[in-house]
């Protein structure tokens, strides 16, 4: 039964993969977001704020 359940399941490479396209754009997200924190000009900063 867990054999047959196993055997089903892709193997190591495509979970690494998986793994890699949620993980990397995330990490571009979490940088893009910090330089946004520290590069926007202030008038930006207070617009971005109002909005939400």
């Amino acid at each position: 039964m867990i054999q047959a359940i196993l055997d089903k399941l892709p193997g190591w490479f495509v979970f690494f993969n998986a793994s890699l396209a949620f993980f990397i754009p995330f990490i571009i997200y979490l940088i893009n977001t910090s330089l946004h924190e520290k590069g926007d000009p202030e008038w930006k900063k207070t617009n971005d704020k109002k909005d939400r």
